[in-house]
């Protein structure tokens, strides 16, 4: 089967498209399920690396109730702005005397 130039890049650039799609499907459906009423959640590994703490330090932010959290299927999770008001707090300068 010999096809032309001209056809091979038509259908090239159709299925780059069609990749494209999918692409962006895949996308939205992965931010819909790392969320809570329409809240980003982010997992252990996100805030490790967001706030640059170690494992030992998150589990004590939530046994002290500083950083609200969720477990779901086993998988502890986190709200954003959960997160963003527990940076708040935490990192803001003690009051001057």
């Amino acid at each position: 089967m010999n096809i032309d130039r001209m056809e091979f890049i038509a259908w090239m650039e159709r299925l780059m498209g069609r990749l494209d799609m999918l692409g962006d499907n895949i996308d939205e459906l992965q931010r819909k399920r790392n969320s809570i009423d329409g809240e980003e959640l982010l997992d252990n590994q996100d805030l490790l690396q967001m706030l640059k703490i170690s494992n030992r330090s998150l589990q004590r932010y939530r046994s002290i109730g500083k950083l609200p959290y969720y477990t779901i299927s086993g998988k502890l999770y986190y709200k954003l702005s959960d997160v963003h008001q527990f940076i708040r707090e935490s990192f803001n300068p003690p009051p001057k005397k």
